[in-house]
C-alpha cells in the first residue's frame, strides 16, 4: 500500500506498517535518527502531510505504523526517519511537527531525536526483592536502556557493604532508603526526591501509592508484577502458584493508576512451567519473565511506542 493511499474507510480495524533498508543520498555520517509519534481525530490526508513534512526537510522515512481502529474516529501512528540536523534544525522540526497538530487538532504530537535530546530521567523504587533492581541497573550500564537513573529510593534498608549500594556507590545514584509505616508511607518525601524525573519506575515496590500522590507527582509510572495475579494474592504468590500446579506462568508491566495493579497493560510475557519444576526453578523463571517484562516496557516507552487507547487500554507499536 502506498502510504499516501490509506484508505479512511472500513469494516475493520486498520493496520498497516512497513520498514526498508538505509538507502538515500544523505551522509550516513551525519545523519541523526528521530522518532515521531502522532494522536488525532480519523480524517483523510494525515499520512500524506507527515509523510511529506519528514520529505520536505530532506529527510527519509525508514518505517512507519498506522492504527485506525473501527468507529473510534481516532488515527495512531508512529514514524521512523532519518535526517541531516544541519538542514533540519531540531527547533525547526517542532515547528513543523506542531503545525500539522495544530491542522489536525491533534491530541498527541511528540517527536524524538535520541541523538540530541537528553535521555530521559528515571528513579527507580524498589523494596527488598531487587531482582528487578539489579536487572535495570546492569542494563543501564550496558547501555541497554535509553535512560538516566538519577536515584534509587527503597523501603529496605540495605548496608554498605550490599552489591546494590556498592554499584551504587560507584555510579554516583544516589540511595535513600525511607521506611514506610502502614501510617507513615513517606509519599511527600518521595515526591520531593522525583521532582525533576520524567517518569518512574516501580521495581518490585510492595507499597500502594496514594491517588493523592499519583496527583501530585502528574507524569506517568511504571510498574511490574507477576502473572499470577488475580488467582494467588498476598504473600509467597509463587509458592500459591506451585502448590496449585499451574502450567503457565507470566508477568506484567503497567501504568499506575489509583485501583491496584489495573492500570493501562505494556507488556505481558508467559512460560511454560511443570511438573519438573522445584520450587527454586519455579522461582528463578518468574523473577526472569518479571525483569525482562520490566525492561521491555520501559524500552518501548523510551521508544515511543506506547500510546493511550480508549480509558484503560494502550496501542503498543
Amino acid at each position: 500500500m502506498n502510504l499516501a493511499q490509506r484508505r479512511v474507510s472500513s469494516c475493520i480495524p486498520q493496520v498497516f506498517g512497513f520498514g526498508r533498508s538505509f538507502n538515500s543520498s544523505l551522509d550516513s555520517s551525519s545523519v541523526a535518527h528521530g522518532i515521531h509519534v502522532f494522536q488525532c481525530p480519523d480524517a483523510v490526508g494525515i499520512v500524506a502531510k507527515l509523510s511529506d513534512c519528514i520529505a520536505s526537510r530532506g529527510g527519509n522515512i525508514l518505517g512507519a505504523d498506522v492504527f485506525v481502529p473501527h468507529n473510534k474516529n481516532v488515527f495512531y501512528s508512529r514514524s521512523e526517519f532519518i535526517f541531516d540536523p544541519v538542514r533540519w534544525a531540531r527547533v525547526q522540526m517542532d515547528e513543523d511537527f506542531l503545525r500539522i497538530s495544530k491542522m489536525f487538532d491533534a491530541t498527541r504530537s511528540v517527536v524524538r531525536v535520541p541523538k540530541l535530546d537528553p535521555k530521559f530521567k528515571i528513579a527507580v523504587i524498589a523494596s527488598k526483592q531487587e531482582h528487578c533492581l539489579i536487572d535495570l541497573l546492569h542494563s543501564w550500564q550496558d547501555g541497554r536502556l535509553p535512560v538516566d537513573i538519577t536515584r534509587v529510593i527503597s523501603n529496605h534498608d540495605r548496608g554498605p557493604d550490599t552489591h546494590v549500594v556498592r554499584f551504587l556507590e560507584r555510579n554516583g545514584i544516589p540511595y535513600h532508603y525511607l521506611r514506610t509505616t502502614k501510617e507513615n508511607k513517606r509519599e511527600e518525601e518521595i515526591l520531593d526526591l522525583v521532582q525533576n524525573t520524567d517518569f518512574l519506575v516501580l521495581a518490585r515496590y510492595m507499597q500502594i501509592l496514594s491517588g493523592k500522590f499519583l496527583q501530585s507527582y502528574g507524569k506517568d509510572i511504571i510498574n511490574i508484577h507477576h502473572g499470577l495475579l488475580p488467582s494467588f494474592k498476598g504473600g509467597y504468590p509463587s509458592k500459591q502458584a506451585f502448590d496449585a500446579g499451574v502450567k503457565l506462568i507470566g508477568a506484567t508491566s503497567h501504568f499506575v493508576t489509583e485501583e491496584l495493579d489495573a492500570g493501562p497493560i505494556i507488556e505481558q510475557m508467559v512460560e511454560r512451567v511443570s511438573h519438573r519444576d522445584n520450587i527454586q526453578s519455579f522461582v528463578q523463571k518468574s523473577e526472569s519473565l518479571e525483569k525482562q517484562c520490566l525492561a521491555k516496557a520501559i524500552k518501548s516507552y523510551c521508544e515511543l511506542r506506547v500510546l493511550p487507547y480508549e480509558e484503560n487500554k494502550t496501542v503498543v507499536f
